[in-house]
């Protein structure tokens, strides 16, 4: 019996191309027992008819409940692409003996990359300085100050892979204060990158930029409302590049609406893809994208190479690098499982 792979549809194009290089399949084509193949009847939740004969699915967009893994014995093992995992029942998973596995070493550069990315393009206006040259408005740039970010103080909320490498990448512009807030985060680990750990009302009222770089969870939904914006500086911009129910969009369109603060960079949103009649299309003071900051080649690459590499893991018996529910590695069905793999190597 080979070992099947499955790919969710949304890694192909409306054409059938392949959105991330091929490449990232050599290893399993170097596999003679591995067999990989798309699930191409794509839904918004996976059912169990869908993947009923894979042993790995490797997926991005749908969502996996309960109902998702009802009846499954062959499924060991579901890869993530990406390190967000809200879409995923994790509780599910562990119940029915599943490994839930993500790839952070994928993702952390280009994301850190792409949040620097915006905290500059905030900075210099580059949104307002853009739209004025199309409109044929080209002096109005005078009028159009942008900022410096050396002497600013700029807030992380969430200092893990992605929010760390941020810290990392803006050492050269010498800000004056980096600060972070994470319950989790040890301190020695934010004295090694020279950032303060504050409480979260602390860094919103001093910090000029604020980034957010944390998961998405029951503590973290909603988390910046009307009164955490209410605390930030008129002059403070803020950039959501985690997920956009950390932010009430309600509360963020009005403070930009009443420029309570200068303005922001969101790349999610509460409802994804953002509906074209929302207000937020209309305003000058944010920069808008499609859940796509650090969607670039080598991002696509590497968290595709990393996903294959999680299922052959488990193909030949191992956990996965980065397994997010490791309670699972202790339950006799999942060794039992393993087992069965490693046995199948002889």
């Amino acid at each position: 019996m080979s070992f099947n792979i499955g790919f969710t549809r949304d890694f192909l194009t409306d054409d059938g191309r392949l959105v991330f290089n091929e490449s990232a399949l050599g290893i399993l084509n170097d596999e003679p027992g591995v067999h990989h193949e798309f699930v191409m009847d794509f839904r918004k939740e996976m059912s169990p008819d869908q993947i009923a004969e894979y042993d790995a699915v490797i997926t991005y967009l749908p969502n996996w409940t309960r109902k998702s893994l009802e009846g499954l014995d062959r499924l060991t093992v579901i890869a993530r692409f990406g390190v967000g995992y809200d879409m995923v029942d994790v509780e599910a998973c562990t119940e029915n003996d599943v490994i839930l596995a993500i790839t952070p070493d994928g993702v952390r550069r280009p994301m850190a990359e792409g949040a620097l990315a915006l905290v500059l393009a905030v900075a210099k206006e580059i949104f307002p300085k853009s739209q004025v040259l199309r409109e044929g408005r080209w002096m109005e740039h005078k009028f159009i100050y942008g900022s410096s970010l050396t002497g600013k103080t700029l807030g992380t909320i969430g200092l893990g892979s992605i929010g760390a490498d941020l810290m990392r990448l803006l050492e050269p512009f010498e800000l004056e204060r980096r600060l972070a807030h994470d319950p989790f985060c040890p301190a020695e680990r934010a004295q090694e990158l020279s950032v303060e750990l504050v409480e979260l009302d602390t860094l919103l009222s001093e910090s000029d930029f604020v980034c957010i770089n944390c998961m998405l969870n029951d503590e973290t939904r909603g988390l910046i409302g009307e009164r955490e914006l209410g605390l930030m500086k008129d002059t403070a911009y803020l950039i959501n590049t985690a997920r956009g129910p950390i932010v009430n969009q309600r509360a963020i369109t009005e403070a930009l609406l009443t420029k309570r603060i200068r303005g922001a960079a969101l790349d999610v949103f509460e409802v994804e893809p953002l509906p074209v009649d929302d207000p937020l299309l209309e305003l000058d003071n944010v920069i808008l994208l499609p859940h796509a900051v650090g969607w670039t080649e080598e991002a696509l690459r590497d968290n595709a190479r990393l996903d294959c590499e999680a299922a052959l893991s488990v193909y030949r018996g191992e956990a996965p690098a980065h397994v997010i529910n490791r309670e699972v590695l202790e339950r006799p069905g999942l060794q039992a499982k393993l087992a069965r793999y490693r046995e199948r190597q002889g």
